[in-house]
């Protein structure tokens, strides 16, 4: 029997997945992680905006374009929310949410709906999947941020954090098998604040992985001395940091329940490039949030310019019921819109500029997969890396012009 597991949603749902994955594999499944024919679908729904609800929804249909005889489990965020939404689909057997998301690999067939209270304290999976190149492992869940225009802390719960060493066991095991490896959580930041721990505390018991460590995305309270410190003593640290900023406009941060303002972003960006002065800094930035002036997104769009993010991704607002940014004044139809297509031109000139300053110099690129010519990897950075011809493991190249959506990189000579 064939099982494909599919993911619609963050990296915390990636490791779920790969969880799931492994806990059908040691059953005698056979598993794929595509979408494409199968007898059964797991589906990790996501539900961080409207349109990622929708399309949680309508993947039931693909999956049975594949196979219509085929029975559908929904997990995630989407079932988490509303459960209704799919009871009446065509082929959903399975419907589950948030919690024990395990339970999926033994009751895909099953027609029921398990959507369970969220725990207070951390329950997840663990033992993901083999992946030779980048495993993801989740070392927290839930979120107790409450920005105005979120549901997470509503279908993820309270924050709640994995034991530290059970973290760096399983980071341990998995750096024989793997390049590297991306620490994430619904809110990485608040990572031990339950346990009497800390994120920095985590990075210094990792300090002798023997693999690159990449972090998940972060808020800008838990960037201190003591962080910078500990990710410096890593053997293998990418020095890539989403920290995650939202509007680059003080009073849309405090409509947002964002808890920072644009200087105090300003400052921890500085002492992130004094700690590491060749960081890539990644961001989000959430478009046409209600009451948003043009003002307002005159200011975001100079800010990011300022920053010299080399990724910004670039969100719609969208209104989710239950929110209190849902009963604010929205903007008027096709604003949001017209300003996603501002601010992706502005984005994608930041990324233009960071990787053409990257020209000339040395990359640490974990070479992950060969297609036409050319291997294809990230650097630490977590920039797509195209290396002509097929090499394998950490190479070290030079970036020698702009290509696609990275840059073309030759190996350095010993």
């Amino acid at each position: 029997m064939k099982i494909a597991v599919c993911n619609l949603g963050c990296k915390v749902n990636k490791y779920e997945c790969d969880c799931i994955v492994n806990a059908l594999l040691e059953q005698g499944y056979e598993v794929t992680t595509a979408l494409e024919y199968a007898d059964a679908y797991i589906v990790n729904t996501c539900a961080v905006t409207s349109e990622a609800e929708r399309k949680s929804r309508q993947f039931v249909a693909r999956c049975l374009h594949h196979n219509p005889d085929a029975s559908v489990a929904i997990i995630g965020c989407a079932s988490q929310n509303d459960a209704s939404e799919f009871r009446a689909k065509k082929g959903v057997t399975y419907i589950g949410g948030n919690a024990d998301k395990l339970a999926a690999a033994v009751k895909f067939a099953q027609t029921t709906t398990d959507v369970k209270p969220l725990p207070a304290k951390y329950d997840g999976p663990s033992d993901p999947a083999e992946d030779r190149a980048r495993a993801y492992i989740k070392v927290q869940d839930g979120c107790d941020n409450y920005c105005s225009y979120c549901l997470i802390p509503y279908i993820r719960g309270r924050s709640r954090s994995r034991e530290l060493d059970e973290c760096v066991s399983e980071c341990r095991r998995v750096a024989e098998r793997s390049g590297e490896i991306v620490l994430t959580g619904i809110d990485l930041s608040s990572y031990g604040k339950d346990t009497g721990s800390s994120l920095a505390k985590l990075i210094r018991a990792l300090s002798d992985v023997d693999a690159r460590i990449r972090l998940g995305s972060l808020e800008v309270g838990v960037v201190d001395e003591e962080l910078l410190s500990a990710l410096a003593g890593l053997r293998h640290f990418c020095p890539q940091f989403h920290l995650s900023l939202q509007s680059g406009s003080d009073a849309v941060l405090k409509r947002m329940n964002r808890r920072y303002t644009t200087a105090q972003y300003a400052a921890k960006v500085e002492a992130i490039r004094r700690a590491f002065p060749n960081a890539a800094m990644t961001t989000d930035l959430i478009c046409g949030f209600p009451t948003e002036s043009d003002g307002d997104f005159a200011d975001s769009l100079a800010f990011v310019e300022r920053m010299r993010f080399a990724q910004v991704h670039v969100f719609g607002y969208s209104p989710r019921s239950g929110t209190i940014a849902a009963r604010l004044p929205q903007l008027p139809h096709g604003e949001t819109e017209r300003r996603v297509a501002l601010a992706s031109q502005v984005a994608d000139r930041c990324k233009r500029e960071f990787l053409t300053s990257l020209l000339g110099k040395r990359l640490d690129v974990l070479c992950e997969r060969y297609s036409r010519g050319y291997t294809i990897g990230h650097s630490a950075e977590f920039v797509k890396t195209y290396i002509v011809g097929k090499h394998d493991g950490e190479i070290a190249v030079t970036a020698t012009a702009l290509y696609k959506d990275g840059v073309i990189a030759a190996k350095e000579e010993i």
